[in-house]
């Protein structure tokens, strides 16, 4: 499936009610896809670059997984938890966390119907 997404992380956390946890100097970033994953090896190997990685993880390592793949931002959607040392890696290295209630599926469909 061909996707068609153009939308900024500021607007998307905007448009979709996304809390900003971390990383707010680079809102400015574009996502051009979406991609859901726990798995953080798999997840490695298949996010696309400037992608909206959505996933209920929340220790450090994602920020090292968003950097290798060139995601456009993290979204942890289901109101998980975010480690406090993950928050601060991630604003150090300019990487948005945004934040949900909302399942993977929800928020992804949120930008499938952008595309639309």
């Amino acid at each position: 499936m061909d996707v068609n997404i153009d939308i900024t992380v500021s607007k998307a956390a905007a448009d979709f009610g996304l809390k900003v946890l971390a990383g707010g100097k680079a809102v400015d970033n574009v996502i051009k896809d979406v991609y859901i994953g726990d798995l953080l090896s798999w997840v490695m190997g298949r996010c696309p670059e400037s992608a909206a990685w959505i996933t209920i993880q929340g220790h450090v390592n994602i920020v090292a997984v968003a950097l290798l793949t060139g995601a456009s931002c993290i979204i942890i959607a289901e109101s998980a938890d975010a480690d406090p040392d993950t928050l601060e890696k991630a604003e150090a290295e300019g990487i948005p966390v945004l934040a949900t209630e909302l399942t993977s599926y929800q928020i992804a469909r949120k930008f499938m119907l952008v595309q639309a």
